[in-house]
């Protein structure tokens, strides 16, 4: 090899040794984002909570993750919340799943009308029925976490509703389940997602409606109602879930996946008691606007408690004809529920 070859390839060799050193330094990585649709409005306790995962995702990865939160249905609507997160419009949702009637078949099993006393035990039958059956229908998403509110009981407008011939001919507000309870009970249903319902009350469209005492507060319908009415022993929840995109979790490093899980687990928590908490304050708000609490006779609950034991009949056969075992998540779901309220 020449002296004057030599001197080429040492030539070559500096002029890349110090142009590596003079080139800036490749640009970081910037965070991973998601986002993440909620039908809450901003000011509800349950979009608070959901902003405050968003929030607290971004403090434990130490910025390696920031989610952008959009509430009251900005992203997606609240019946289109799951599709969305498969489709990819958002790729974390907040929504329930009565909405979406016969979607979500074994899961449904929670939103009967089964007695529940308050959000944290409705919350933890919620999760127990998820971790028990592990249902095919939620296996396109990543499940976060579930939760469920507090005990779903009857308002109404102007009628006081103390026995079931009151109930006879009114328009109820209602979904899924609760709307065949409804019907059960007398009632006329009328299927409306939540953020339609006080508009729907104040003009009369509806007589009433069925929902937790914390939306009287929350949703502002003690505004628009003047009766509850405690029909604990057949009181129905809803179910909630907050999902994940399945690509969009498998794409996550697994110490991110681990930080998230460990949230979701105190998050669940959360949620259960924030249910009971703003249900204290709905009932206040609702007496506070002149609103009357009822309380249904022992001999007038027992009636409505065998009224509605064919929806729970039927939701049985139905999920069976499905392939699914409905006696036996039904059978369960109570077991669970009993032995929480006992706690």
């Amino acid at each position: 090899m020449s002296k004057k070859f030599l001197g080429i390839l040492l030539a070559v060799a500096l002029i890349t040794v110090f142009g590596l050193a003079a080139a800036p330094p490749a640009a970081a990585a910037g965070p991973i984002k998601l986002t993440y649709s909620c039908f809450f409005p901003p000011t509800h306790i349950q979009s608070k909570l959901a902003e405050a995962w968003s929030k607290e995702v971004e403090k434990r990865t130490k910025g390696r993750v920031k989610v952008e939160y959009y509430p009251g249905q900005t992203l997606t609507k609240a019946a289109q919340t799951y599709d969305g997160v498969v489709q990819g419009l958002s790729d974390i949702g907040f929504s329930l799943f009565g909405y979406t009637r016969g979607r979500f078949p074994l899961m449904e099993v929670v939103d009967l009308p089964l007695g529940y006393p308050d959000g944290v035990v409705a919350t933890k039958v919620v999760n127990a029925v998820y971790e028990k059956f592990r249902p095919k229908e939620l296996k396109d998403v990543e499940v976060m976490y579930l939760h469920a509110h507090g005990p779903g009981l009857l308002h109404t407008k102007d009628k006081p509703v103390k026995t079931m011939a009151d109930l006879k001919g009114l328009k109820i507000r209602s979904h899924g389940f609760s709307a065949k309870t409804v019907k059960a009970l007398g009632g006329t249903p009328v299927a409306m997602p939540m953020p339609e319902t006080y508009q729907s009350l104040q003009k009369g469209v509806v007589d009433g409606a069925v929902y937790p005492l914390e939306a009287n507060k929350g949703w502002k319908l003690g505004e628009v109602v003047k009766y509850a009415t405690l029909n604990y022993a057949m009181a129905y929840t809803t179910g909630f879930y907050v999902v994940m995109n399945k690509a969009k979790w498998n794409s996550l490093p697994k110490d991110i996946q681990k930080i998230i899980k460990q949230i979701n687990k105190e998050w669940i928590t959360k949620h259960g008691q924030a249910w009971v908490d703003s249900d204290i304050e709905g009932s206040k708000f609702l007496i506070s606007k002149g609103g009357k609490l009822i309380e249904l006779s022992p001999a007038e609950a027992k009636k409505w408690v065998a009224t509605v034991q064919p929806v729970l009949d039927e939701y049985a056969k139905e999920a069976a004809a499905k392939g699914l075992p409905g006696k036996e998540v039904v059978k369960f779901t109570v077991q669970v529920l009993e032995k929480l309220k006992k706690k």
